[in-house]
């Protein structure tokens, strides 16, 4: 039996992470048996790596090896490219068309992304690992293959069950031996070991020397949470070494190039503080309301005062003593006070009663709308009509007087009909 250490200079592996020397250890020893293997893990982590040391390892290694990627292929097509088709099956099917199952008759079917297949495709794929019979589409011929099927997927597998997205039984048929590769975040002493690789690698592409890391750098590198595992650090590497002219990177550089996701970290919100969060929420709700209400109050004094100023000019002068009187303690906002404590005694009732509550607060809020919406409009009517009167319909003064466009008086006066 090939050894770990072998496999990984064979298959270019890099690093010494003991979760990963499991992995290629699992994968070795299932290697020479036909049994159904799922390898699971981040997006990135490099699962597409297993398959091929399970293939080359297996007495198949002759036979055919077929990576297929189920997330990229259409719904509508994936049951043809899978299984093959007759030829008038559907509209463009001009020939007969062998699918991947019937090509690698005798060798290994990798499914990538397996976790995307539609429900129907996963009951033929079902009946090809209990029985390896097929049916193409368009055909009621069952043919026979004898393939392994290795399948891998970035998706939380217990949780695409119970919402109905996998079904339970192919999950089982599919991971006989489950093979699971960790994220880069768990193999910190890797991330540098990694990064030289690729560094070294595009030098020689690119024809240039290879950059290095500054020992801030390479603790900036190890403690980055690296979401996109693998795949995301080649790609920094790569964008660092075409872009930067100096090649001893600091940590200063390195973390430009770093997307900061530190808003994404995982986090555990139990029912009860989603529970009180919408309670406060609620009472915020209220508290602007009757806000509102005194905003509302206020606007109702002042358009009143205005109608009782005879000329423009005393207007101007009496404002701001006008303001202070409004927001100071006067009786019409104290009985409101009054009114406003005695409706959030109600907030106080066991939650019980919540019902009861809401229907209490939004009628004596709607009451409260109607209510100044209708007298704020008698009031601008009556506002309007005195104004016109003491100007004897002139427009124009009438709407310097009252602080608004002459073109917004036409239209109130086209509204209300004055």
């Amino acid at each position: 039996m090939e050894s770990v250490q072998a496999t990984k200079q064979r298959f270019e592996i890099i690093g010494n992470d003991p979760g990963l020397n499991h992995a290629i250890e699992k994968a070795i020893r299932v290697a020479p048996t036909d049994i159904s293997v799922l390898v699971t893990g981040e997006s990135g982590v490099g699962k597409e790596s297993i398959p091929r040391i399970i293939h080359s390892l297996s007495h198949r290694k002759h036979g055919k090896y077929i990576a297929v990627n189920c997330g990229a292929i259409p719904e509508g097509t994936i049951d043809s490219e899978l299984f093959g088709h007759e030829k008038g099956a559907f509209t463009g099917a001009t020939q007969t068309r062998s699918g991947y199952f019937e090509v690698a008759d005798g060798g290994t079917i990798f499914l990538d992304e397996v976790g995307e297949l539609p429900l129907t495709t996963q009951v033929r794929l079902l009946r090809v690992l209990e029985n390896g019979e097929f049916i193409k589409v368009g055909s009621s011929k069952v043919q026979k293959t004898n393939v392994r099927i290795v399948a891998a997927t970035n998706v939380k597998m217990f949780d695409a069950i119970k919402k109905g997205k996998f079904r339970e039984d192919l999950y089982y048929r599919l991971s006989t031996v489950e093979v699971l590769l960790p994220p880069l975040r768990e193999r910190k002493d890797d991330i540098h070991l990694l990064f030289r690789k690729f560094a070294s690698d595009f030098a020689l592409k690119y024809k240039m020397p290879s950059v290095k890391l500054t020992d801030d750098a390479v603790q900036l590198l190890q403690k980055y949470r690296w979401p996109g595992n693998i795949r995301q650090l080649r790609n920094i590497a790569e964008q660092i070494s075409v872009i930067e002219q100096e090649r001893i990177i600091s940590a200063h550089t390195l973390k430009t190039y770093l997307p900061d996701n530190t808003n994404h970290l995982p986090a555990i919100v139990s029912e009860e503080k989603k529970a009180n969060d919408f309670s406060n929420e609620r009472e915020i709700l209220y508290k602007v309301l009757f806000d509102m209400k005194n905003d509302l109050n206020d606007l109702k004094q002042l358009t009143l005062e205005l109608m009782q100023s005879g000329n423009n000019e005393q207007v101007q002068t009496d404002n701001q003593n006008l303001i202070n009187k409004i927001y100071g303690e006067s009786p019409a906002q104290q009985d409101f006070e009054e009114e406003f404590e005695d409706k959030l005694e109600v907030l106080q009732i066991p939650e019980k009663n919540n019902s009861l509550i809401e229907e209490d607060k939004y009628a004596f809020a709607e009451e409260i709308e109607e209510e100044e919406t209708l007298s704020l409009q008698e009031k601008e009517i009556e506002l309007i009509k005195k104004s016109l009167e003491r100007h004897n319909g002139k427009r124009k003064a009438a709407a310097e007087e009252l602080g608004i466009s002459e073109r917004t008086l036409y239209r109130k006066i086209k509204q209300y009909d004055l």
